[in-house]
């Protein structure tokens, strides 16, 4: 199901390799994702004096800025989330999957020797300003000829990436009150395996570690030691994160996370509820070797194998009227069910509530979305997205997150999780809405054409003119790839759903022409001014144009992937007053009036002298009557 790497799960502690095998019982277990953190025997030591330290200097610190970023893609048809980065000056922009069991954040590299082709160019030191590699020194792992310092992360499934790691300004985007910052990254060299051939341009690292990308940011002081991340639920993909802290949360659910027992967060499950009964296990199933783990860049969750046995069993139990199915891929041994339907907020009423308890008391409710994935080839079925783990840590990938709010509160030891949805969080976190400098965006991932510079909000762009320039409409052509060739998607609600992103009335979304090939299609929308009002507003067409030049539409599964092609801005035709509408038909009403007029005036004096003449008329030999004589007078 998943483009990403996802395979194994290895860590170092110390000097002991520990390894954490998801193969099932049979080999053909579904794969994941948990990255490899190299630290260094005495790593623990220096993470725990550093943790200490900033839970001091974090004690004493007013409220600090945040990064308020948004998040792209779906977790199970793309196999991570990403969000945008922009690093350099001018800043150059990348889609890099955040992922909280990872310590580096790198792009590739201009001259990477074995890179593949990803959303966006590669990132080019030699066109910023403000870049400089970083030399060798003590706390780093240098190259050999010992000039530059060099990373190196290699993954259970063959994947690797190398390169050196370098510095500069990193901008967190529009919607951040966080003002660009220097810090270190990774520019790769090489990459292999699903690395090599993912769409993502490469990974933002949120884990623990010196040159994780929170690490940096708190050790500058320049946010609280804290950060969140939210998936979209089913079908809607995207979501939103921050870097810092937010407003608290009264109603939040939290876990303990202890930061000294690895390098990746986990929380201390200790119950599962289906349908309201626990599951008899021994609460200590959770907690054996690496105990719970809670990672973003994991697609599902993992249990160990006594309870995934037993959370399969009592899914099943709690279902009787659903019809068990073979899985989408062959290849695996997916518990699938047919019968439930296509409508994501009906599955509650087909498939029972599941309760994670924690070892506090306090619990987080799963709805359906947060178990099960689609069945890709059955309309209205589903599979399980909880595996066997055959080794006995728990795994908990980004399913069981979705539409909740993740919290990682690393300067208390804790994380909470807030059931919300995910695609409304902007409005709900209360984030400042300050603006940071506009970032620079290079190509977009899903056009081959290059794009100007992202526009800040009161800022239109060159092809969109503020005053006399008034816009009538929008349109734009895209191609959309089904992931399923047997199925036509559904233009009515594709348009409901554009709209709904680009946040306006469905009544102004029009399908203008539709052209397909096999599963490919090519559509032109137009978007049109609101019924009661004779063009688009600025704001409305900027908001609009932005949604689009970005990328932010995220399709759900069913619509598949789609590229936008081009957009065009239309002026307004200006409405005329009635007269100049009417002024031809005016102009010929007159003259017909006139000449009638006059025609009728011209027949009836022509008819009144004839009739005048025909009176006066005397034929020959007509008696004239006598006139009377007067008399003389003499």
């Amino acid at each position: 199901m998943s483009s990403l790497l996802f395979c194994f799960f290895f860590f170092f502690v110390g000097n002991n390799l520990i390894t954490v095998n998801s193969s099932p019982a049979k080999n053909d277990q579904r794969p994941l994702i948990l990255p490899l953190h190299l630290s260094s025997p005495d790593s623990t030591v220096h993470r725990q004096a550093d943790d200490r330290r900033r839970h001091l200097q974090q004690s004493k610190r007013p409220e600090k800025p945040n990064a308020h970023m948004r998040l792209y893609d779906d977790l199970l048809s793309n196999g991570y989330y990403t969000t945008r980065l922009f690093i350099g000056t001018p800043p150059q922009q990348f889609a890099l999957i955040v992922d909280t069991g990872s310590t580096v954040t790198y792009v590739p590299c201009s001259n990477c020797q074995q890179c593949g082709n990803h959303q966006d160019p590669r990132f080019q030191p030699e066109m910023s300003s403000t870049y400089q590699s970083l030399k060798c020194n003590p706390d780093c792992t240098c190259d050999s000829d010992r000039k530059l310092c060099v990373y190196d992360r290699r993954y259970a499934e063959m994947s690797s990436s190398s390169g050196v790691l370098g510095e500069d300004i990193v901008s967190f985007g529009n919607e951040s009150e966080l003002v660009p910052q220097r810090a270190v990254f990774g520019c790769e060299n090489v990459e292999t395996g699903d690395l090599y051939t993912q769409r993502a341009d490469g990974i933002m690292g949120l884990g623990r570690g010196q040159i994780s990308i929170v690490d940096q940011l708190v050790d500058k002081g320049v946010i609280s030691n804290s950060f969140s991340l939210c998936y979209g639920g089913m079908d809607v993909g995207g979501g939103a994160m921050v870097l810092g802290a937010i407003t608290p949360l009264p109603d939040m659910v939290f876990s303990r996370s202890d930061p000294y027992r690895s390098p990746y967060y986990n929380i201390e499950l200790k119950e599962i509820h289906v349908a309201g009964t626990p599951l008899k296990l021994n609460p200590k199933i959770f907690d054996e070797r690496h105990g719970t783990v809670l990672d973003s860049g994991t697609t599902y969750a993992y249990l160990p194998r006594q309870a995934f046995t037993a959370f399969k069993d009592a899914i099943i139990k709690a279902i009787p009227s659903l019809k068990r199915i073979h899985g989408p891929d062959p290849n695996y041994e997916d518990i699938c069910f047919s019968g439930a339907g296509r409508d994501v907020i009906e599955l509650s009423k087909k498939f029972p509530e599941v309760d994670m308890v924690f070892s506090n008391g306090q619990k987080i409710l799963l709805s359906a979305e947060n178990y099960l994935f689609r069945h890709t080839k059955v309309s209205g079925a589903y599979c399980l997205g909880i595996f066997e783990n055959a080794d006995p840590s728990t795994l908990l990938g980004g399913i069981v997150v979705r539409n909740t709010l993740v919290t990682y509160d690393r300067e208390d030891g804790k994380i909470g999780f807030w059931k919300t949805n995910c695609s409304e969080l902007s409005r709900r976190l209360q984030v400042p809405s300050a603006p940071a400098p506009s970032p620079l965006v290079t190509r977009s991932g899903y056009t081959n054409v290059e794009t100007s510079p992202t526009l800040s909000p009161d800022v239109l762009p060159s092809n969109v003119l503020p005053g006399a320039f008034q816009i009538g409409f929008i349109t734009f052509d895209m191609s959309i790839s089904m992931n399923n060739s047997d199925i036509r998607p559904n233009f009515t609600e594709l348009a409901a759903f554009i709209a709904h992103e680009l946040e306006i009335h469905d009544s102004q979304v029009h399908l203008l022409n539709l052209s397909s090939k096999g599963s490919n299609y090519f559509v032109k929308w137009g978007i049109f001014p609101a019924d009661s009002a004779n063009g688009i507003s600025n704001t409305t067409a900027l908001n609009i144009i932005l949604h689009l030049r970005e990328h932010h539409m995220q399709f759900p599964e069913k619509f598949g992937s789609y590229r936008l092609l081009r957009w065009n801005v239309e002026p307004q035709i200006k409405q005329q007053t009635w007269w100049r509408q009417h002024i031809v038909a005016l102009a010929l009403g007159i003259v017909f009036t006139v000449l009638l007029t006059v025609s009728i005036i011209g027949v009836w004096s022509f008819w009144r002298k004839r009739r005048e003449e025909f009176k006066s008329y005397k034929p020959v030999g007509a008696i004239v009557p006598e006139q009377e004589l007067q008399p003389l007078q003499t």
